[in-house]
C-alpha cells in the first residue's frame, strides 16, 4: 500500500507510458531504479522544499533522484506529466481555468493577535491529481526550477513563473 504522499497504483497508471523504458541495455552498475520510485522522490521534494540530500531513506539515493529530475526536466517529460495530470483534471470537471492562483495562503488574525486561524469557508483540494498539480505551481518548485541548468525550463510552467523569475 503507497504512503499517502506516493502515487497510488491509478495514478502511476495515468503517467506511465510517460516513463517507458527505451531499448538501451544496461551492461555495467547497479541495476536502475524504476521510474515510479524516482518520481515519488522527486514529487516529495517537490512538495516539501527539502534539500536533495534530506531525501528519506525509503526513496532511491538522492543522487539518483536529482539526476533523473534534471533528465526529465531537460527532455521535456516532467513537464508532460504536468500536462497529463492537468488534462485529466479537465476532463474530469476537477479543473476550472477561468480562475487560477499560484499561491493562496490566508491568514486571519485580529489585530494584535498572535495566534492564526484557517477561514471557516476555506477547504483544500483533496484529489491527488490537485495536490500534485500544486506542487509544480509552489514557489518551492519555482526555485527549484529556477537553479537548474536546463534550456527547457523556459517553456515548463510558463504561467506559473512570472517575468521577474525568468530573468533571475
Amino acid at each position: 500500500m503507497a504512503r499517502r504522499e506516493e502515487l497510488t497504483d491509478e495514478q502511476w497508471a495515468l503517467i506511465a507510458r510517460l516513463f517507458e523504458k527505451t531499448d538501451e541495455i544496461q551492461t555495467r552498475g547497479r541495476p536502475p531504479r524504476s521510474a515510479r520510485e524516482v518520481l515519488n522522490g522527486v514529487l516529495w521534494i517537490l512538495r516539501s522544499g527539502a534539500r536533495w540530500q534530506d531525501l528519506p531513506e525509503r526513496f532511491p539515493p538522492y543522487q539518483t533522484c536529482h539526476r533523473r529530475f534534471q533528465e526529465w526536466v531537460k527532455d521535456g517529460r516532467l513537464k508532460r506529466v504536468l500536462e497529463t495530470l492537468a488534462q485529466d483534471l479537465l476532463e474530469r470537471g476537477k479543473l476550472d481555468l477561468s480562475e487560477t492562483f499560484i499561491d493562496g495562503t490566508f491568514v486571519s488574525a485580529k489585530k494584535g493577535a498572535s495566534k492564526w486561524e484557517r477561514p471557516s469557508g476555506a477547504r483544500v483540494g483533496n484529489c491527488w491529481q490537485w495536490q500534485t498539480a500544486l506542487v509544480f505551481l509552489s514557489p518551492f518548485t519555482r526555485n527549484l526550477l529556477r537553479r537548474t541548468k536546463s534550456d527547457s525550463l523556459s517553456g515548463l510552467l510558463p504561467n506559473a513563473l512570472s517575468t521577474s523569475d525568468r530573468q533571475k
